[in-house]
């Protein structure tokens, strides 16, 4: 959420901001409704003042010797319960307004940082380094992976639509076998680099949606249960945001880091070629997430981090990879800025994204209200939160099966999972 003082002060820098994002958003309506806001308060407060002055008034006067059942008394009383009523009928009017203006800024998405390439669409995100380029296959005849795997006898789409619906996979044996051993990896090496593991709720509620910033904007992406107020997580970064909404953390505890895996659940709505078969884009798939709670001057440095976390999986499984800053354009709704990873797939010939790594500055504190206190100091700040996959499990599986294919129509297991695996060939 934006900072309702920053777009009431400076609203041309704001709208200057999210005009770069390529959508128009009107700031007026928030402003006028803010200023209503605010006058009803000051009018509120007088009052209220006023309403505390004839409260010590009263037994003041009556101990000097006033009548308590005289004229004075009797005016301050009825002036007090007058008083009183006003303020009754302010409340609900103000309590309205601010309503509507959380409504107004919860549509408004994060500003683009400073450094944020500027750009109108995908096409203009910048490509900051490759990596692995002597791992890309010779072999000129790979297939793709949804073919090798059907092969293999380790994926199964048919079985799976029959017990769901289109955009579901099983994966059987060594299939299923090279998921787990994933999974485990991507565990492991997260938590060696300084992530305390969590297993959260795969449902969560309106409110830690909310707070994350995928409701109300993508509530049509989201698979809710209707006899609960609770939803299919789309992402673990939601379960892990929210472990401390509504909290004051204490200084000495930041920063925190959280890994999880989870299965998430989108909806990926609308027609995609290729992505329509295999691994790449699923209704259910296994993802690990990196999250992080850290002080406001450090999050840009935890941002470079945090991107080397999720790229030593990949360098790790020694699979071909490069780096893109995300444009302007290209932004998610969350973040000030943003990096993607992109695995090579050899069957496509280009890099698909595998893992976004984002700075939230504090966006994501202000609308779950996480803030933190320093010792001796007045106050508290609004921490900044950070995330990133590390990796898309299903994709990870996918990279492989390309990567690693051989000319016999096996696939070789990347070395450093063969411990996980208990095997060198699928």
């Amino acid at each position: 959420m934006l900072d309702i003082k920053q777009i009431r002060e400076n609203p041309a820098f704001v709208q200057e901001k999210l005009a770069l994002r390529g959508d128009r958003y009107d700031l007026q309506p928030i402003i006028e409704l803010n200023q209503k806001q605010r006058e009803l308060e000051g009018k509120r407060n007088q009052l209220q003042a006023r309403s505390n002055e004839i409260a010590k008034t009263i037994p003041t006067k009556i101990k000097a010797g006033s009548d308590p059942k005289g004229d004075e008394i009797k005016a301050l009383r009825e002036e007090g319960s007058s008083i009183k009523a006003e303020i009754g009928q302010l409340e609900p009017q103000e309590k309205e307004l601010l309503g509507k203006i959380e409504e107004l800024l919860l549509a408004l998405p994060n500003l683009p940082g400073d450094s944020t390439p500027v750009g109108k669409s995908e096409e203009e995100n910048v490509e900051i380094r490759r990596w692995g380029d002597e791992y890309i296959p010779k072999n000129e005849n790979i297939l793709p992976h949804w073919e090798i795997a059907d092969k293999l006898g380790i994926l199964n789409v048919e079985r799976a639509v029959k017990i769901a619906q289109s955009r579901f996979v099983a994966l059987f044996g060594a299939g299923a076998a090279l998921e787990r051993a994933l999974i485990q990896f991507m565990l492991d090496r997260q938590i060696e680099a300084g992530y305390l593991e969590v297993i959260p709720p795969v449902l969560v509620n309106t409110e830690s949606l909310t707070a994350s910033g995928q409701l109300p904007k993508f509530a049509e992406e989201s698979f809710k249960c209707g006899a609960d107020d609770l939803w299919l997580a789309p992402t673990a970064e939601v379960s892990l945001v929210n472990l401390y909404r509504g909290e004051i953390l204490s200084a000495e505890d930041l920063p925190i880091y959280h890994c999880a895996y989870t299965p998430c659940f989108r909806r990926e709505a609308g027609s995609y070629g290729r992505d329509m078969r295999g691994l790449i884009r699923l209704h259910q798939f296994n993802k690990v997430e990196l999250v992080k709670f850290v002080a406001p001057d450090d999050s840009f440095e935890e941002l470079e981090k945090i991107l080397k976390d999720a790229a030593a999986i990949l360098e790790a499984l020694e699979l071909p990879y490069r780096v893109l800053e995300l444009c302007t354009g290209d932004l998610g709704f969350s973040s000030t800025k943003t990096y993607d990873l992109e695995v090579w797939l050899p069957s496509a010939g280009t890099y698909r994204e595998i893992s976004s790594c984002s700075n939230c500055i504090d966006f994501q504190a202000r609308r779950g209200n996480i803030r933190f206190k320093e010792t001796g100091k007045k106050g508290t700040q609004f921490v900044h939160t950070l995330n990133g996959s590390g990796l898309a499990v299903g994709r990870t599986m996918a990279a492989i099966l390309e990567n690693y294919q051989q000319p016999d129509g096996t696939v070789r297991v990347p070395k450093a999972l063969q411990p996980y695996l208990k095997r060198e060939i699928l």
